[in-house]
């Protein structure tokens, strides 16, 4: 584990820059993982550990999260792709498959929009595609309140089992931990900037490097038709649905999780080769 200086990328912020936290393990191609909210790079533990001996691994947590500064105010998506870019060229990795789950898939979704020469592959794991509705940005809005005024606690509770499904205790235990660590600050910050996302739906139809949408079969945030309709967009792309798991299929059933995941960077590796180890 460790930290990075990137440069700001904020307007209005100190020049000094941004700490991000990340995991850097393996080597081979490199694989980027994005966590969603309101979590930290620990999300992706069953797959630094099932990867690392084929992959090179990076995970960082987002600004806001884990070990990484936190922005306060309103932190877009696009300044969480931007410092995805960041830590990529600090690494002195140049292009690399990238997966994100959720929020993080959002994420995924612009930087593919911003920097697509840089991927040669993307995993879409239970996220969806559209812009925000009007409902949605005053959900979103009023929920970044509450954390301000409320914190982590009561929020966690209160979503724990639309997350990780009732019966998967030991994902549940983990996955309440990293919520009731995130800062109220950061995961503020993140809901308001999600409530202005852009809508990825017509990206997708145009993306031409190999892609797994994977999802939870007892997701209710992101349904299984969410998935189906981005795999429908998606030019030959992949669909995994995950048995017995909801948003957090990474964590619930690691092992179907990271079969498919597997096939998928061979499907990758087939059809562009990575950059290599570093």
């Amino acid at each position: 584990m460790a930290t990075a200086q990137l440069a700001a990328r904020v307007s209005g912020k100190s020049p000094e820059g941004l700490t991000v936290g990340y995991t850097d393990e393996g080597s081979g191609p490199p694989l980027v993982l994005v966590h969603g909210h309101p979590f930290d790079r620990t999300m992706w533990a069953p797959q630094v550990d099932a990867f690392t001996p084929t992959h090179r691994v990076i995970a960082p947590d987002l600004r806001g999260y884990g070990e990484s500064d936190v922005v306060p105010g309103i932190t877009p998506l696009s300044s969480f792709a931007d410092d995805i870019a960041a830590l990529l060229d600090h690494l002195g990795i140049e292009r690399a498959v990238l997966g994100g789950l959720s929020m993080g898939g959002q994420i995924v979704m612009e930087c593919y929009r911003l920097f697509p020469h840089r991927i040669t592959g993307l995993v879409l794991a239970d996220t969806f595609p559209a812009a925000e509705t009007q409902e949605g940005k005053r959900s979103r809005n009023a929920a970044a309140d509450r954390l301000l005024a409320e914190g982590m606690k009561g929020y966690a509770d209160e979503v724990l089992d639309r997350m990780v499904a009732p019966y998967n205790t030991e994902a549940a235990a983990h996955v309440h931990r990293m919520m009731t660590a995130a800062s109220p600050e950061g995961a503020a910050a993140a809901l308001r900037g999600r409530a202005q996302r852009s809508d990825y739906r017509d990206l997708l139809t145009r993306v031409s490097v190999p892609t797994l949408v994977v999802v939870g079969r007892d997701d209710t945030y992101t349904p299984v038709a969410d998935a189906e309709a981005m795999h429908a967009a998606i030019p030959g792309s992949t669909l995994a649905v995950i048995e017995s798991s909801a948003h957090l299929p990474n964590l619930e059933r690691p092992g179907a999780f990271n079969a498919v995941l597997r096939d998928h960077l061979d499907l990758a590796a087939r059809a562009v080769p990575g950059p290599g180890a570093r």
